[in-house]
């Protein structure tokens, strides 16, 4: 077992308060990642390490008076050998398929105008066919924790470098699990995005109506970072879509029943899974069990259907003319769609929209979806001896979620007794990538000690802005319309989702208002003998603001509420007046506080905690 390791601090808003307080430079940081990376490649991380002065060229066009509009500023970064950076080879793990591109991929580009410093192209299981890491000439790639064991594939190098401290994040690309598999046997953070939400321009397709790219980073915040600087609309890019993000209006976690959940004999990560069903539960989510076997036919349509022929129309050209250059299971695996005909396609089609169908009534019962990353993990020989079963084993939980448009969040949840990692991922519908960093984030924390293979504790939650997307407001709501209780749907009704709990200045007094059902409550801005009280700050739909202030009875109405960070936002307030006759019950802290007291039961289950 290999020991933990010590490196900088690579978590991304370490290194920038580093770089702004004057502690360190990029130079210095980058100076120190490529010692470390030049020596000797004992996990088979790298297919193409930059030189020196190729990587200090990005530094020193690294302009410091911009370090503050810069997001990236500084960050080094790795990049899976699938996706273009100019003036670096390309093989996507074959080196008789290898080219130079003139210009980076849309993704890479991005990040470089961010301020991110790349470092080189990482080792994958060739054009990204496999879940195991194992499938490339320049060496199986090793797991960061036992060496015996694999990493985990197709973007193997890219999960091992960020794990192992040779880089604060990387890209990858998913398809069938590639960027959540590693990651949960790498124990750090894997961000599989909404289908076109970062470009796919300048990668090296696998199935390029599915393809993705991937990030992996330390922290959720981190992957979030990333996301924020990758994403965007590409023209270029056939399937780039708009951006769009939606939220989770509750933690209503979806969760398979036991006779659908695979472990493969592997007790450890079935009580491993079993325990991180009841952390989330302990942050606040109620489980219902779901069905999940439309999800896992939607999963085996991805190989077992005619979606290989994608595979075979990206690379069969080249696999035909170059056979010998190819890897045997690989050129298996890409040969069998080449004799796929269009009735299968187009009946594969009709399939999935029944299981798509299908599978509406489990996101009508939930807001997410929780499940394992993979079943367990293999050794690199057991793999060499049954290379194709044991990674059909791996997609069983990842396969289906490109099909079914779904976005998702492997997330580090353990180690079983012999230390190695186990992982859940949190899968909600397109759009919520960023809802589900959130969760994620918390899910994290509660879960593990430790940063990759590294030793490097888990952050602290950082206090983030109220951050409401175009075409949205954002609502204080402080009494029935919160989660939970009997008015809340009239925010979901109208597309409202959840943003996260908050506190008001110490500028408030709450009183219980006489009337109802249901029973209301009178927020009242005082000059003296104030009070901090619990608020939900939702986001809603612009276009149909209007129709839920129409709904607000007088003595409420909206005003600016001052939150306890400074902030202010608009939020439910109540005329004074109205509060002559009420009981003050800022005593208690909040209306939720006050429903689950003797005084008074909720005509809804209100438990639930706030994110």
């Amino acid at each position: 077992m290999i020991a933990l390791m010590t490196t900088d601090n690579l978590a991304i808003p370490e290194l920038l308060d580093g770089y702004r307080s004057g502690r360190q430079t990029p130079a210095e940081v980058i100076e120190r990642l490529l010692e470390r990376s030049n020596g000797a490649d004992a996990h088979h991380v790298w297919i193409t390490r930059l030189s020196r002065e190729q990587v200090m060229q990005y530094v020193s066009a690294l302009e410091p008076s911009r370090i503050a509009e810069l997001p990236l500023y500084g960050v080094p970064f790795v990049i899976k050998d699938n996706i273009d950076l100019a003036g670096v080879p390309t093989t996507a793990g074959c080196p008789a398929f290898a080219y130079t591109p003139e210009r980076s991929a849309t993704a890479v580009r991005r990040l470089l105008e961010a301020g991110a410093i790349p470092l080189g192209k990482t080792n994958l299981d060739q054009f990204a066919t496999g879940l195991v890491g194992t499938r490339s000439p320049y060496g199986a790639c090793r797991n960061s924790f036992d060496p015996q064991y694999i990493s985990g594939g197709s973007s193997a190098g890219s999960a091992v470098a960020v794990a192992t401290g040779l880089a604060s994040f990387a890209l990858g690309t998913d398809t069938a699990g590639s960027g959540r598999i590693p990651a949960a046997f790498n124990n750090i953070i894997g961000l599989k995005p909404s289908k076109g939400r970062i470009s796919t321009h300048g990668a090296v397709p696998a199935c390029r109506s599915l393809d993705c790219i991937s990030i992996f980073a330390l922290t959720a915040d981190d992957a979030e970072s990333v996301l924020d600087a990758a994403e965007g609309f590409d023209p270029r890019d056939p399937y780039s879509r708009r951006r769009e993000n939606h939220g989770i209006a509750g933690l209503r976690f979806g969760v398979p029943p036991s006779g659908q959940l695979p472990f493969f004999g592997d007790a450890g990560y079935a009580r491993l899974f079993d325990a991180a069903v009841s952390r989330l539960t302990g942050l606040g989510g109620t489980p219902v069990e779901i069905d999940f076997a439309p999800f896992l036919a939607a999963a085996r349509l991805l190989y077992e259907g005619p979606w290989v022929a994608e595979r075979y129309a990206a690379v069969g050209a080249f696999i035909e003319g170059h056979a010998g250059a190819v890897l045997p299971v690989t050129r298996q695996i890409i040969a069998g769609g080449r004799d796929a005909s269009a009735v299968a396609a187009f009946e594969a089609q009709y399939r999935l929209g029944e299981l798509a169908r299908l599978t509406e009534s489990a996101w009508a019962a939930i807001d997410l979806l929780l499940t394992p990353t993979a079943g367990t993990i293999y050794r690199i020989l057991e793999v060499d001896h049954d290379p194709v079963r044991l990674n059909t084993n791996l997609g069983v939980y990842t396969n289906y979620m490109n099909l079914l448009d779904l976005c998702g969040v492997a997330v580090p949840a353990g180690f079983r007794e012999d230390g190695m990692p186990f992982g859940v991922t949190l899968v909600g519908p397109r759009g919520t990538d960023h809802a589900l960093l959130k969760v994620a984030g918390r899910l994290h924390r509660a879960s593990v000690t430790t940063l990759g293979a590294l030793q490097r504790g888990v952050p602290a939650a950082t206090p983030v802005p109220i951050r409401v997307w175009d075409g949205y407001v954002s609502v204080a709501v402080c009494g029935a319309h919160m989660r939970g209780l009997p008015l809340n749907h009239q925010l979901r009704d109208r597309g409202g989702y959840f943003v996260n709990g908050a506190r008001t200045a110490p500028l408030y007094r709450l009183y219980a208002l006489p009337g109802g059902p249901p029973r209301r409550p009178g927020l009242v801005r005082v000059r003296e003998g104030g009070a901090a009280i619990d608020l939900e700050i939702w986001a809603l739909p612009t276009e149909h603001l209007g129709s839920f202030l129409a709904g607000v009875p007088a003595p409420l109405g909206l005003g600016a509420v001052e939150l306890d960070s400074g902030a202010r936002v608009t939020g439910f307030l109540c005329e004074r007046h109205a509060t002559e006759d009420a009981e003050d019950i800022s005593h208690l802290g909040g209306w939720r506080q006050y429903v689950q007291s003797e005084d008074c039961e909720p005509s809804l289950d209100a438990r639930r905690t706030s994110l």
